[in-house]
């Protein structure tokens, strides 16, 4: 790799080497580099495993990575695209190539890196307008907890469990276009504001909806209130219609409300919660399979200690 040192350091980038693959590992998680450039054939950890580790590092699997190698079979192409390359170099290498493909590259996890921000400012953002109402402490942190327990013990696989758990913390963020006067009020509502407060499911929607990122996330923050009878909102969803992510994050709000202190009541404790959950199926609110799951995990002690009655 002193060669690709010798193409890349006089275009002003910043080279760190590393003698094998564990060594590469290691300066990954040190250094934070925009751009890996493995070579296939190093000792110990070769170039396909050290990019598998990388890959399946949440830390650095957005960091693009290059095998270099002098091996042109397609079961060794195919290899290195099974560990998660995002490009080829054949040795020995045209410096004309080298600089554009890690350009190209750079790029691109400059792009990553400002979409990330963005996701961060997000989440920052939801969770100051949970601040808001100091009433509501905690609760995205616990209902993303509940809704990935719940996820998980039906089956879901590990992506929808990620969406669930980023739910919980973007599902009422829409609530940045609600006036204190209503979002903070601690009597009832009207019906005029109770109608305002119900359109934080279409401005958080609509949020969400300008990052890629977080399309997955739309569902839970549009449709969390709506009931499978029709009468949650904003459309009026009935039966199947509503979204499995959307109506596993809608029970679980339902039980962190009732368990945790509120202005105009004491916390109910989880068994008195739970029992008006299976009220509500009778009354064709929820689904009774995922209301039945939930229940067991709460009798069981399988949610989170997140908050709520079970710290009183």
């Amino acid at each position: 790799m002193r060669l690709a040192q010798s193409v890349l350091e006089p275009e002003g980038y910043i080279v760190f080497s590393a003698c094998d693959g564990q060594s590469a590992l290691a300066s990954v998680a040190r250094d934070a580099p925009d751009v890996v450039l493995l070579d296939v054939m190093m000792p110990g950890l070769d170039g396909f495993e050290t990019c598998r580790q990388l890959k399946s590092n949440s830390a650095t699997r957005l960091i693009p990575v290059v095998l270099v190698t002098s091996l042109f079979t397609p079961h060794d192409r195919i290899r290195g695209i099974d560990a998660g390359a995002d490009d080829f170099i054949s040795k020995p290498f045209n410096p004309r190539e080298l600089r554009a493909r890690v350009r190209a590259l750079v790029r691109v996890k400059r792009y990553t890196d400002d979409l990330e921000s963005v996701d961060a400012m997000i989440l920052s953002l939801a969770l100051t307008i949970e601040a808001r109402d100091l009433t509501t402490d905690g609760h995205c942190k616990r209902l993303g907890g509940y809704a990935g327990a719940l996820g998980a013990r039906i089956g879901l696989p590990e992506s929808d469990l990620g969406t669930l758990r980023l739910g919980g913390f973007l599902h009422d963020i829409g609530k940045i276009g609600i006036p204190d006067a209503i979002l903070l009020k601690p009597g009832p509502l009207t019906g005029d504001e109770y109608a305002l407060m119900q359109t934080h499911t279409l401005i958080g929607d609509r949020l969400c909806g300008e990052l890629r990122s977080l399309r997955p996330v739309r569902p839970i923050v549009r449709s969390h209130h709506e009931r499978i009878d029709g009468s949650g909102y904003p459309d009026g969803l009935r039966g199947d219609a509503i979204p499995l992510l959307a109506h596993i994050m809608g029970i679980v709000d339902v039980y962190d409300a009732m368990t945790t202190e509120r202005p105009y009541r004491q916390p109910r404790p989880p068994a008195v919660a739970c029992q008006e959950l299976v009220d509500e199926v009778k009354r064709g609110k929820h689904r009774r399979d995922l209301v039945e799951t939930f229940v067991s995990l709460v009798e069981a002690g399988g949610l989170p200690l997140a908050g709520g009655y079970q710290h009183s």
